[in-house]
């Protein structure tokens, strides 16, 4: 009997003419000789909150800096809401699209990161107008007005004029959460967000992204090694090993009863 995990194809149900957030389409990445994603297919729902699982090096990062067009695939084609996100096809040719199309397309999409990646030089209301005023085209004072309320929503309300360098791990990950929501993104891109944290304050925003989770109905991809997170908030989980999507399904079929020895091997590792 093979030992070998079957290859899911992360393909959804889905219903006619419904468009999904997210598409791979046999993409492709490789870093010189090593290929970290291989002719990879998964859809992402909208509104769906999805967990990449796996261990490190299997490529969850890559999948969100392909989408943050952080990077760039070596093949294959992603669309977000149905459109190319950096690559179409014409005449049977990969096309790069348009670097105006592509700042549109960016505009729909959020990520926070495991380092907060903040402003040091700015305040933590500087941080968060910065992109709504920039990119949106918003005015100052609305910008101003919700940062506010967003401040407010992660529990800072009163770090508006605090300097990022003043600010502990955690408050810094809540103020990056604010930042990405400022955007009002539909889509949520979520990189490892506790792993540089104090054990102490994981739980604190664990527990606002769950209340995004619950209160908005923002598609999420979300990359963790915090499996309680995944199966509270997610409603798919798929799980990752060399590239390939080894075994999906919701959490509670992952967690209480994974199919694939790959998947039981990791899951009892980081128990």
């Amino acid at each position: 009997m093979s030992t070998e995990p079957h290859t899911h194809t992360g393909a959804v149900e889905l219903a006619e003419g419904e468009v999904p957030a997210i598409r791979f389409e046999q993409v492709v990445k490789r870093y010189g000789d090593n290929t970290v994603l291989d002719h990879l297919n998964f859809t992402v729902r909208k509104g769906d909150r999805v967990t990449l699982i796996g261990p490190s090096g299997s490529g969850k990062t890559t999948i969100l800096r392909l989408v943050m067009t952080l990077e760039d695939s070596t093949d294959g084609y992603i669309l977000v809401d149905g459109n190319p996100l950096t690559h179409l096809q014409r005449d049977g040719k990969r096309v790069v699209i348009k670097d105006r199309e592509r700042a549109q397309m960016r505009k729909r999409i959020g990520m926070v990161f495991q380092q907060f990646n903040l402003f040091p030089n700015m305040t933590v209301l500087e941080n968060i107008i910065e992109a709504p005023v920039h990119v949106l085209g918003r005015s100052k004072a609305e910008a101003i007005k919700r940062a506010h309320e967003l401040l407010e929503q992660v529990g800072l309300p009163d770090k508006a004029n605090a300097h990022p360098t003043s600010l502990s791990g955690g408050q810094q990950q809540r103020v990056a959460i604010a930042r990405c929501l400022a955007m009002d993104p539909e889509i949520m891109l979520l990189d490892e967000v506790t792993s540089a944290l104090d054990p102490e304050v994981v739980g604190e925003v664990l527990g606002i992204l769950r209340n995004i989770a619950e209160t908005t109905d923002v598609t999420m991809l979300i990359v963790t090694h915090e499996m309680q997170f995944a199966r509270d908030v997610s409603n798919r989980v798929l799980m990752f090993d060399k590239g390939r999507i080894v075994e999906e399904g919701a959490p509670s079929d992952i967690f209480d009863n994974p199919q694939e020895q790959r998947t039981k091997d990791f899951l009892s590792a980081v128990a």
